[in-house]
């Protein structure tokens, strides 16, 4: 019996002894860290944004280079898609008939002016001895109606070689402005005559346009934005558009918008705008693929964060902001588009709003040692 108390006092001490140690290992816990993390505080501002569209250059004007005249293509004087300027001589006809043409114009022109000097002195003759009565009026209407005659055979013959000059410069083709000559139609050797008369085109090379278009929905989805105060457009005759050549390198000049389509097209149900840019060094050509990039709109009073500190769980978007006990609060919102490295927040925060950017917290009231992402950035 008393072996059995014993044994039982043993054990009860012993309880109480790993009891004991088990406080003491509880008062021992190490106490939670607070966790580091950088913030940045919302503040509302006007936040100018672009626009980008696929867009596609177009000359601004392209000229049609026809013959004017039939006969043989003798040489064509450029090379295939050449620059070529105003005045430079892109094709040349055969020129032999057009020469005959016009020294047998030339030659009649000079017969009609002997026949009119005849005629002159005939009626410079008779014009005194009639008034002496020594000729008859007859005498003298036969003398003025034949320098009359032959004077219009003068102009007659003189229009005819201003036809044939003018038909023989028509075997010159030069290029009428400034632009990139497109291949040519017709080989040299061919004859040219109506049906063919097309030998190429030159398109202008500056000033240029750029063409892009909106979808119905883009363009309700703007005006929505404006209406809502969400977005504000600069003036219509004041919008500019950056180009963004294939490599992401901006071209130097940029366009301004100078036309609106008035219709939307019915085949693709978009709505086209043209801007207008300069092009000195003929960097761009026509039918060229570039980004246009339309600035001049703003976001009023608007929040931006970085994108990083928006995550996403099943319930949507949301962020961790910074109470003032220095703890995590989970905080739902709405995102709008994307700016650079950050996102426009438009619904769920509001200026002053301390919203934590890195760092990392999984649930809500965990205790934070926060630093601005400015001065963490700066180390």
């Amino acid at each position: 019996m008393a072996t059995g108390v014993r044994r039982s006092v043993l054990l009860g001490l012993a309880l109480v002894a790993l009891l004991a140690g088990c406080d003491e290992k509880k008062k021992e816990a190490p106490k939670t860290e607070p966790v580091s993390v950088t913030y940045v505080e919302t503040k509302a501002e006007d936040v100018p944004v672009t626009f980008d569209f696929v867009a596609q250059t177009q000359s601004s004007q392209q000229v049609q280079i026809y013959a004017r005249i039939n006969g043989f293509l003798d040489s064509q004087d450029y090379a295939d898609g050449a620059l070529v300027k105003a005045g430079d001589v892109l094709f040349k006809l055969d020129q032999k008939p057009q020469i005959a043409e016009l020294q047998e114009a030339q030659a009649a022109l000079q017969r009609d002016l002997a026949a009119r000097e005849v005629a002159r002195a005939n009626l410079a003759r008779v014009r005194p001895l009639a008034k002496l009565n020594a000729l008859s009026q007859k005498d003298l209407d036969d003398a003025q109606g034949r320098f009359d005659e032959t004077s219009a055979t003068v102009d007659g013959a003189q229009a005819t070689v201003d036809r044939a000059q003018l038909n023989l410069s028509y075997t010159i083709i030069p290029s009428p402005i400034d632009g990139f000559a497109a291949a040519a139609n017709q080989m040299v050797g061919t004859y040219i005559s109506p049906a063919n008369a097309n030998l190429t085109s030159v398109s202008l090379v500056t000033p240029m346009w750029v063409n892009f278009s909106l979808s119905e929905n883009q363009l309700l989805d703007l005006r929505n934005q404006k209406l809502d105060g969400t977005l504000s457009w600069p003036p219509s005759d004041d919008i500019a558009v950056d180009l963004i050549l294939p490599d992401g390198k901006t071209f130097p000049h940029p366009a301004k918008v100078t036309f609106t389509a008035p219709y939307y097209n019915p085949q693709t149900g978009t709505f086209q705008i043209r801007g207008t840019f300069d092009n000195p060094d003929a960097l761009l050509k026509p039918s060229q693929f570039v980004t246009a990039r339309v600035k001049g709109f703003s976001r009023p009073n608007a929040i931006l964060i970085p994108q990083r500190a928006v995550h996403q769980s099943e319930n949507g978007h949301f962020v961790w902001v910074i109470d003032k006990d220095n703890l995590a609060e989970y905080r739902p919102i709405e995102t709008g588009d994307w700016h650079g490295d950050d996102w426009f927040i438009t619904k769920g925060l509001k200026p002053g709003d301390k919203v934590i950017v890195d760092g990392l917290v999984f649930a809500p009231k965990t205790e934070v040692a926060a630093k601005p992402l400015s001065e963490a950035a700066a180390q």
